[in-house]
Formats: structure tokens, sequence, C-alpha cells
């Protein structure tokens, strides 16, 4: 069961009872100020490199002061530039006695603190640090249950922080509340290039938001807004801000609801975008005259390299459409049309084949030709890892 907000970390629950020192259970207590009531995961992981780590009061005792056990994999981090704390159960107190440290540490450039419980109070925690430190450039601080408060408290911090590329905030509880402050994010930061926002409650009313900020934007080249709930208005908002849109180059829109209308806006912003190079947009309830409407995008667009439409009601008549779309376009740069889970009649097949003559870089994956297609990544997914 997942820590709640509230409660007790997990690291703590692991070791055995702690008292309010942050002592484990069985363990003599020291004496006030000094060091040596550590860290009780350190004894069952090993004490090597200890006393490189000894020097490192300021997280220590900040551990203490919030009554919590310290994380052995901060102590050993060293000058690695990756801190990966997953599913430590950290809790908002956690993240307290950790922020303090964070702001002293120039090696950091990646910190993983998905799943940890931080809530809206942890994340206020780490605001501060996030916004004063100038190596971390890649956060993850998916499933925290962060919502319109922790969202309000990680954009503000972001904003000011221009050493900031990735973000990803898929799974946070997040609704139209705080998308005013993702949105504000948008418009400000011109440095991300990199933002997840899959798996919340981002709907109607959100994308109103996040469509105007989309269009201002200056910088991101991928978004992920996968498993949200832009529907009619929002998709319609939203297409519209990828139309005015110059930088993004991927947007995974999967797993919406956006319909035909989303599909026909967001084929009406291919026509004029000049930058987009992939478009997800799996299970969204688009029908043939939707994948109709997409295609005209299809006709002009110059850029586009991968289009997933898999697992869409349009039939093999939406399909057919769609190739005939590009067909009609001799200066299409599509490599990938997925059109997975949808069943395909002969004539479908037969205008593949010959469509294959004409471009035959484009791989086509159906229910019955499932063909291998690795893309390239970019620039900004490359220097994450």
């Amino acid at each position: 069961m997942r820590t709640p907000c509230e409660g007790p970390g997990e690291e703590e629950q692991e070791e055995g009872a702690v008292a309010n020192t942050g002592r484990p259970e069985g363990v003599p207590e020291a004496q006030e100020g000094s060091d040596s009531d550590l860290d009780s995961d350190l004894e069952t992981e090993g004490t090597h490199g200890l006393q490189e780590w000894v020097k490192d009061t300021l997280y220590l005792r900040s551990c203490r002061a919030h009554g919590v056990v310290p994380a052995s994999c901060f102590l050993r981090q060293g000058s690695t530039p990756e801190l990966n704390l997953q599913h430590r159960g950290l809790g908002p107190q956690g993240a307290r006695a950790l922020a303090s440290a964070l702001t002293s540490n120039p090696y950091i450039k990646r910190l993983d603190l998905r799943d940890n419980g931080l809530c809206g109070p942890g994340a206020e925690a780490l605001a501060g640090a996030l916004s004063k430190s100038s190596s971390i450039c890649d956060v993850d601080l998916s499933e925290n249950q962060l919502g319109a408060v922790g969202a309000q408290a990680v954009c503000s911090a972001l904003v000011v922080n221009p050493a900031m590329q990735k973000v990803q905030l898929a799974g946070n509880d997040l609704e139209e509340q705080a998308a005013q402050y993702l949105a504000e994010l948008l418009v400000a930061h011109t440095g991300l290039k990199s933002l997840d926002l899959s798996y919340n409650q981002l709907n109607d009313q959100a994308g109103e938001m996040l469509g105007p900020a989309l269009a201002e934007n200056t910088g991101l080249t991928e978004l992920n807004i996968s498993w949200n709930h832009l529907r009619g208005p929002g998709a319609l908002a939203f297409a519209r801000g990828l139309e005015a849109n110059i930088f993004l180059r991927v947007l995974d829109i999967s797993y919406n609801g956006c319909g035909d209308t989303g599909a026909s806006a967001l084929g009406g912003a291919l026509k004029t975008n000049n930058m987009l190079e992939e478009l997800i947009m799996s299970n969204n309830r688009i029908s043939a005259a939707g994948a109709l409407s997409l295609g005209l995008g299809l006709r002009v667009n110059r850029t586009l390299r991968i289009l997933v439409v898999s697992r869409n009601p349009m039939r093999s008549e939406g399909c057919f459409g769609v190739l005939k779309s590009v067909q009609a376009n001799p200066f299409s740069a599509l490599e990938l049309l997925d059109f997975s889970d949808i069943q395909v009649n002969r004539e479908f097949k037969d205008l593949a084949s010959s469509l294959k003559v004409i471009l035959p870089g484009l791989c086509i994956k159906t229910v019955a030709c499932k063909v291998e297609y690795e893309k390239e990544l970019l620039s900004v997914s490359r220097s994450a890892k």
C-alpha cells in the first residue's frame, strides 16, 4: 500500500520502529550532536565509504531534526550525476530533510523522486531547492499526489530556474486548478525542452488554458499529455495552440477522447505547423470522418515523420483515407503510419503496397503487418540519460 501523505516513510517501516529522534529501535542513543545515529539502512547495506559521508552532516542533521531515516543512496551519491530515490516513501518530512541538502550538492543533474507520497507539502519543501539549484536539469516528480498546491509550488520554482530542461509530473491528480500554473510555466520558461503531464485529470477547462500557452511557448520540443480528459473544447483549444507553436517536435495526446472534432482541429494544425515530427493519437474515439479530416493536413505537411492512430474506430475506410492523403503529398516526410488494432480490407492493403513504391522508407503498421520501426531519439532524450 502506498504511504499516506502524512504517514511514516516506507524506509522507516522496512527498518523497524523508529523513535522520534530517527533512531532505529535497539540502537543505543548517541550523544547529542554526534553522527553515530546515522542511518539504519547503512547498517544493513554495509558501511563502505561511511567516513567519506560523515562529512555531509547537513543532510544527517536535517534528517534527525525531521525524525526521518536518511536515504543511504544519497549519502553514497558522491559526484555521480543521477540521484534515484524512487519508491522510498519519503513523504513530506523526508522531502523537507532532502531539500536542505540538495542546494549544497553541485553534482546532481537528474533527480528521480517518483512515487514518494510527497503531496503538496513535500513539493513546497522541495521548491526552494529546485529554484536555487544550478545543476539539476532533469526532475521526475511523477506519482506523488501533488495536486494543485504541489503544481503551484513546483511550477513557481521552475519558472525562475533556467537550468531545468526536463520535467515529469505524470500521475499527480492534476486538474484544471493546476492548469493555470502549468500554463504560466509554458509561457515563462524558454529553456524547458520536455514536459510529461500524462495520467492526470486535465479536462476541457485545462485544455482551454494550456492551448494558448502552447501557442506562446518558445522552447518545448516534447510534450506528453496522454491519458487525460481533453475532449471537445479542450482538444480544439489545444490543437489551435499547436497550430501556432514553432518549436514542438513530439506530441503524445493519446487516450484523451479527442473525437472527430479534435482530429479535424489537429488536421488543420498540420497544414501550417512546420516543426512537429511525431504525433501520437491512439485511442481518441476518431471515426472514419475524423480520419478524413486529419488527412487534409497530411496532404500538405512536410515535417511529420511518425503518426500513430491505433485503437481508433476509424475502420478500414478511415485508414484508407489517411493513406490517400499521404499519397497525394509528394513532399511527405512520413516514416511510420501506425494503424495497429484496426481491421483493414483488401483495398487498403493494395493502396499500401502502391504507396510503398512512392515512399519505400515508409513503415505501415496494421493488425496483420506488425513491422518494426526504430525511430531517431530527440537530442533532449539522449542528453537526459
